[in-house]
């Protein structure tokens, strides 16, 4: 397991569910070359999923940005080594 320690940017999650989000970061970052983020966002993606229901969805890199709409209780973003990590359960909006 790597010897970095992950760095919370900003959350919504129970601390139960961080911790989750963190320990599978640092299981595919073993399993995975660090610059196979495709794979390492998959692995993480498919955990989620299988844990706590479909819907999940998970971006990783070094330089992204993005705009979504998530659940309530289900936001992560952190850092591990050179890589952040994004987490989350997507959420529909409705326009009227």
């Amino acid at each position: 397991m790597l010897e970095g320690k992950a760095l919370v940017e900003d959350t919504d999650m129970p601390e139960k569910m961080q911790i989750q989000a963190m320990t599978s970061a640092y299981q595919a970052l073993d399993l995975y070359d660090v610059f196979d983020c495709k794979s390492i966002a998959t692995k993480i993606k498919k955990e989620f999923d299988m844990i706590y229901g479909c819907g999940w969805q998970c971006i990783v890199g070094s330089n992204f940005g993005c705009f979504f709409t998530h659940s309530e209780g289900t936001f992560i973003y952190f850092t591990l080594e050179t890589l952040h990590f994004l987490i989350f359960k997507g959420a529909s909006s409705s326009t009227t």
